[in-house]
């Protein structure tokens, strides 16, 4: 059945804490807006604690009139809770560790303090009437007794939402599934799936815990985020709405504008075949492809590529077809004859071999005219 998805974006927060990646705070406001605009229901904009810009930035992002509600990161501290309020900001996530590992190695402290250090953050920011989304740091690597006793004293603590993290994105689908249904069958609580991408499976993985009955979905921007990165903001949505029959009315056609803008911001570098928002998404050069395409682009083509801000490329190079030469000289208001296709495109292969790429309309067109020189 198609059901209510909440996006929630942390491009602004785990994107950032990519290595190397820095945003200026006029560009976390710019993606705040686009990210609004796009459709998206949550921002998590930042980490209030970290003071001076960090905190700055959150509150014009608060102030700036926006549709989605805005979130501030914090350690199950109440101090970190107040830094939030203090930006204004109408909900929080308190995250803490709940896998055994972390809590021994890296919080060293024990399982009964981070307890009780999550319940006392959470009525300190239910007091403030915030909306309150509990995390569950490395939950894919804790025990699953004390992760429903952790969800459960959360829930009874007024906590909203539990964020399932599989933060060292260890998961695959088929164990997400049985466990976000483990979770919200015993302890009847919201789940956001806040997944990383160690494998290759961070959207997969998303999508098993929304199967499961998981309510939000935790994203960013091309799937930014700490090491191998988080669930892609375009793909979740784009997988909902075509495999889950779940339209979430997102402005998808700036999903292409977005995806470039954050890129830039980032540094980083948009891969041609990204998924969803690449530019490879929709060029066609084999020859069997591209002719299909031609024909009913439904045919090697799931959703119109103006759908994500992009354009149908027919790729002219070595594995080209003639129906791709002829649609091509076509654009010239040039008829070819299966002949003169045949040629040219032999021609056309020669070329991309020797130049490994395809070609550009140019060279074709060059091509074109020695070959009409010498018949």
């Amino acid at each position: 059945m198609t059901r209510h998805i909440v996006i929630v974006d942390t491009t602004l927060r785990d994107g950032e804490q990519t290595a190397g990646v820095v945003f200026a705070n006029k560009e976390k406001l710019r993606i705040a807006k686009m990210l609004d605009e796009v459709g998206v229901h949550q921002i998590e904009a930042g980490v209030p604690v970290m003071g001076g810009d960090e905190k700055q930035v959150i509150k014009e992002i608060v102030d700036s009139g926006l549709r989605a509600s805005i979130m501030g990161w914090n350690r199950a501290v109440v101090s970190d809770v107040q830094h939030s309020i203090d930006c204004g900001v109408d909900a929080v996530a308190i995250s803490i560790s709940t896998s055994d590992i972390h809590i021994e190695h890296k919080l060293m402290s024990t399982r009964e303090r981070v307890l009780s250090d999550m319940v006392k953050a959470c009525e300190f920011a239910k007091k403030h009437n915030l909306y309150v989304s509990v995390n569950a740091e490395d939950a894919s690597r804790s025990d699953m007794d004390f992760l429903i006793r952790f969800a459960t004293e959360a829930k009874n603590a007024g906590a909203n939402r539990l964020r399932y993290c599989d933060t060292v994105g260890t998961l695959d689908p088929f164990t997400t599934y049985e466990r976000i249904k483990y979770i919200i069958d015993t302890v009847g609580i919201d789940v956001e799936m806040h997944m990383h991408n160690d494998f290759g499976m961070a959207t997969a993985n998303t999508f098993a815990g929304i199967r499961a009955g998981a309510t939000h979905a935790g994203v960013t921007v091309i799937g930014l985020g700490e090491r191998a990165g988080n669930a892609a903001l375009e793909e979740v949505v784009m997988a909902l709405k075509y495999l889950m029959d779940t339209d979430l009315e997102f402005k998808t056609e700036r999903f292409r504008e977005l995806a470039e803008y954050v890129a830039r911001a980032a540094g980083r570098h948009l891969h041609v075949s990204k998924a969803i928002v690449g530019s490879n998404m929709f060029a066609h050069e084999s020859g069997i492809h591209a002719d299909g395409a031609l024909k009913n682009p439904l045919t090697y083509e799931v959703f119109k590529p103006e759908e994500v801000g992009l354009e149908r490329q027919i790729v002219i190079g070595k594995h080209s077809g003639t129906a791709a030469i002829k649609a091509k000289f076509a654009e010239y208001g040039i008829n070819l004859s299966q002949n003169d296709a045949e040629e040219i495109l032999a021609r056309v292969r020669a070329a991309a071999v020797e130049l490994k790429r395809s070609l550009f309309d140019k060279e074709v067109v060059y091509i074109y005219e020695e070959y009409l020189g010498r018949r």
